[in-house]
């Protein structure tokens, strides 16, 4: 918990001064376990994910954000590296580009009690190798989402007795992650207004010919149907809920 407990950067040194050990001779131990121990990353993940869920969250749903960032880093060995959109400094006029790594973390939203505030504890991070990268190892091209879809049920295989609740921006709004989980967790996520939406597909008869249907009839947009704010219903922990949008019609 030293890394909650720190303030501004989660420096390993940061941790250590919470933790009491601001005087430890030897300090230089605890750097050496990122830097030359050798240790499995799922494992250390899911026993990380145990920990939190038995101390912060015993009971009731688990509540886990998803969101990719980048960082940046040089150098002939970071072959995985690649140019993407800087989300801090690009607007929606203006494109900032941005080289570096993209991670995916997986956060726990948890209150913490000494706190008093939400906090986002990560819990397992993956890394998503450029398009570039994976082509000159002759490797299949992932996408952010399908890393997405591999550790969301990853984490519901580490949570099997656990209702699970994923929450991520519109970036994570797509068909393929949404049926890989449905079963098991909920997917909350962004939706644009001009999103293209379609009825289920019609039920296969004996007189049904070709391949089966994907998706049924179209649905009206809600541009179309003269929604200016979706609903959202803000409930933080500890407080009763309360509405921070309305529906708007003309």
């Amino acid at each position: 918990m030293g890394a909650v407990l720190a303030p501004g950067k989660r420096t390993v040194s940061a941790c250590l001064r919470m933790t009491g050990r601001a005087a430890a001779s030897n300090f230089s131990s605890y750097h050496q376990i990122l830097n030359r121990a050798r240790w499995d990353t799922h494992a250390v993940a899911r026993r990380l994910l145990i920990m939190i869920i038995d101390r912060l969250v015993p009971e009731g749903p688990v509540v886990i954000g998803m969101d990719d960032t980048i960082e940046r880093r040089w150098g002939r060995k970071i072959t995985a590296r690649g140019i993407y959109r800087d989300p801090v400094r690009s607007s929606h006029g203006h494109f900032v580009k941005a080289s570096g790594l993209r991670w995916l973390s997986f956060m726990v939203l948890t209150p913490v009690p000494w706190a008093g505030v939400v906090k986002a504890l990560p819990v397992l991070t993956l890394l998503a190798p450029s398009e570039r990268s994976d082509r000159q190892r002759g490797r299949r091209h992932k996408l952010l989402t399908d890393w997405a879809r591999q550790g969301a049920r990853q984490l519901c295989r580490w949570l099997p007795d656990r209702d699970i609740i994923f929450v991520g921006d519109s970036s994570f709004a797509v068909h393929e992650l949404a049926h890989a989980i449905t079963n098991r967790a909920t997917l909350i996520s962004r939706l644009r207004l001009d999103a293209n939406l379609f009825a289920p597909p019609p039920q296969r008869t004996a007189r049904s010919v070709g391949r089966p249907a994907v998706k049924g009839a179209p649905l009206p947009k809600f541009v179309h149907l003269g929604v200016r704010n979706l609903p959202v219903v803000e409930r933080p922990f500890g407080v009763p809920h309360r509405i921070i949008k309305e529906i708007r019609l003309p």
